[in-house]
């Protein structure tokens, strides 16, 4: 019982006002003595360490593109079942090791926002748990979590309670709906949001009932709305040396997100005008067609654009058909003109048309699907795949950070971990915990 004690000595402590902010305003980035000026050339957020308790996506995408950017991440996990999307499989990526386990592989979904990241094994709801986050948060800059609101007051892990251990650090909350308001309560799922603000009634074929759009893109949006929040917290930190509480939801991302739909409605007053499938709805041609064996989608945004394709289509004289004239015309004339377009797409295959239409100055694209997408030339002549080692399965690739810089290196540093896999280097070198502690932590099912 006395190495139990021992381990909830780090309850919060309560320093007077004038020491803390004295403190904070010394404070800088939590691991500043390694971080290089090299390092940070290449890994901006060198130095920056982040502490994760986010599962599922939106938290998860967050933290990683943090990851990417060369912070350090402390993935908290549940110490048997880990993240939820730890069992969101199949598919899977199947171990190779010969070790057996409770899961058939690592799914792809936890795979797909989770690499950058060391995973700690930690169960919170005792006090030697809660004792350790404690620990955690003075060594860490950033804290990222996506419980509901209030739910971790009564494990003095809100950010009150937090602000009193750290005063410098950056509080990041991803909810459904927000820490105050009407809905605040409500769980937030991402299909669940879409429908709420608005996305789901404007995504789907005309006259076809509603559809969500075919990734998570509400929680994706959040996560990266979050990952901004964070970088401008730890730009105004550099001046003020305090940390800040930041308020992030699915809903505010996603209302956000309508962008010139909302414009619209705002500056009419009127109602939007509906699902346009993959038209548009005030642009004619601009859609998807169909071709003699898959889909093609093409654009006469404007008059000159227009020409091109009539031309490219052998139908010259469409150009100066008075029904087609003008951008104002060709709506009107929507259903005429779109028929008139995919008659003569449907005579060629996608390929030929894509050879056709290659440098004319239009735009135009496949419709791919995913396996299309990931071997597209163009996607992996921008290293947008990248394989790296797994240390129970083996090689797995992973899609790549999106932003190319001039001078800083995004990448992937390290594989989506195990669960657990660093529980014993975090406890050992950031908390200074010695193995009898760590195995004792571990026998009482507290780490994993």
């Amino acid at each position: 019982m006395s190495l139990y004690r021992t381990l909830l000595k780090a309850a919060p402590c309560t320093r007077s006002s004038s020491t803390s902010q004295w403190l904070s305003r010394k404070r800088g980035i939590a691991t500043q003595g390694s971080a290089r000026k090299a390092a940070i050339e290449k890994s901006p957020l060198a130095g920056i360490r982040v502490l994760d308790m986010t599962r599922v996506l939106a938290g998860p995408y967050c933290t990683q593109i943090l990851g990417d950017l060369g912070a350090e991440i402390i993935k908290i996990e549940h110490p048997t079942r880990g993240d939820d999307t730890r069992s969101w499989g199949p598919p899977d990526l199947a171990y190779t090791d010969g070790v057996e386990r409770s899961f058939p592989g690592e799914s792809a979904y936890y795979l797909s926002v989770n690499r950058n990241k060391k995973s700690l094994g930690l169960s919170f709801n005792n006090p030697a748990g809660i004792s350790i986050l404690h620990k955690l948060v003075k060594q860490c800059d950033v804290l990222v979590e996506n419980y509901l609101p209030g739910s971790l007051a009564k494990y003095q892990l809100d950010y009150a309670a937090i602000s009193k251990i750290n005063p410098s650090l950056i509080y990041a909350s991803i909810t459904g709906y927000g820490q105050t308001g009407p809905y605040s309560d409500r769980a937030g799922y991402d299909v669940m949001v879409e429908a709420e603000m608005g996305l789901m009634h404007i995504t789907g074929e005309r006259d076809r009932p509603p559809v969500k759009v075919g990734v998570a893109v509400t929680d994706i949006s959040t996560g990266m709305y979050t990952a901004i929040g964070v970088l401008a917290a730890l730009y105004s930190r550099k001046e003020t040396g305090l940390g800040q509480w930041i308020d992030a939801s699915l809903s505010d991302c996603q209302v956000a997100g309508l962008a010139n739909i909302a414009s619209s409605c705002l500056v009419t007053g009127k109602k939007d005008s509906g699902r346009w499938g993959t038209a548009h709805a005030t642009v004619v041609p601009y859609r998807a067609y169909e071709t003699k064996d898959t889909n093609i989608a093409v654009g006469g945004c404007n008059d000159k654009l227009y020409g091109i394709l009539c031309d490219k289509l052998g139908k010259p004289e469409w150009k100066s058909d008075p029904r087609f004239v003008t951008n104002a015309l060709r709506v009107k004339h929507r259903d005429v003109l779109d028929a008139m377009v995919e008659a003569e797409l449907q005579l060629r295959t996608t390929q030929e048309w894509l050879s056709i239409f290659e440098g004319s100055g239009m735009p135009y694209a496949a419709v791919n699907d995913i396996q299309g997408t990931i071997n597209h030339e163009h996607v992996l002549a921008r290293n947008m795949i990248e394989e790296v080692n797994h240390p129970a399965c083996g090689k797995v690739k992973l899609v790549n950070h999106p932003v190319k810089y001039s001078r800083i290196e995004p990448k992937i540093r390290s594989a989506p971990p195990m669960l657990g896999e660093h529980t014993s280097e975090v406890l050992q070198e950031l908390l200074g915990f010695g193995e009898d502690e760590i195995s004792y932590l571990r026998d009482n099912q507290t780490v994993a």
